[in-house]
């Protein structure tokens, strides 16, 4: 009993450290997101071009800015590697809809931001996801990154699920009639993905700099001169 007093100060210390190394990390990758989805949301073009246009944008800013919190946020952490890799995807996504969003018909536009976001959203999914789970009980952002993998994961299965030749007439309350096409429900969804990440990554990254997250449990006790906050999720 006397040795659990000092393990759990050591402990409540390595979290205390993670947390406040971790807690920018995801409210910058919130900006880029909010930008995705209030251009989405306050836009009445939601054609297959203006979806790449606008995620082409976002992707390279939130790759590049993944990258960056990444490298200095995450120094010595095993699951760096893998948001580093998200990052680059992320970027690659961003640069691939940008090239691809004019020259093209627009069924072909539509075909190309079904597959680039599909990928995007699979891809970065699972690894954010991968990333949680390898470092559960070891790192006070683990349970953040599953949430937010999940959320990613989740929205590419619904992309599979919307047919790329979906087209369906309507008539709205001053009876002008419209269309409902895949591209409009494809840049719906994607803002709608790109407002509930922003509000997840606020919260995470709030809750992280005023202490309220869950304890990260770590096997071994840590020593209170951890020479970096994430050296705590390597030992264990």
């Amino acid at each position: 009993m006397a040795m659990s007093l000092p393990t759990r100060a050591s402990d409540s210390i390595a979290d205390a450290a993670q947390r406040a190394a971790y807690w920018p990390m995801p409210i910058a990758r919130a900006v880029p997101a909010a930008g995705l989805a209030l251009v989405i949301t306050f836009s009445a073009d939601h054609s297959a071009r203006f979806g790449l246009i606008t995620f082409g944008i976002f992707g390279i800013i939130a790759g590049l800015v993944l990258g960056a919190v990444a490298w200095l946020r995450l120094a010595s952490s095993r699951v760096r590697p893998y948001f580093l890799t998200q990052a680059a995807v992320t970027l690659v996504a961003g640069i691939s809809a940008l090239l691809v969003s004019s020259g093209h018909s627009s069924s072909s536009e539509v075909r190309f931001l079904f597959l680039i976001v599909t990928i995007f959203l699979a891809v970065t999914g699972f690894l954010e996801l991968y990333s949680g789970v390898r470092s559960r009980r070891r790192f006070v952002a683990s349970g953040d990154w599953v949430g937010v993998g999940a959320l990613t994961v989740i929205a590419a299965l619904a992309f599979v699920l919307i047919p790329p030749d979906y087209r369906q007439n309507y008539s709205g309350p001053d009876h002008v009639k419209r269309v409902l096409d895949a591209s409009v429900v494809a840049v719906g969804a994607l803002g709608a993905w790109a407002a509930v990440t922003t509000v997840f990554l606020v919260i995470a990254g709030l809750s992280a700099k005023w202490g309220t997250q869950a304890s990260a449990a770590s096997s071994p006790p840590e020593s209170a001169t951890t020479s970096h906050p994430a050296e705590s999720e390597n030992r264990a």
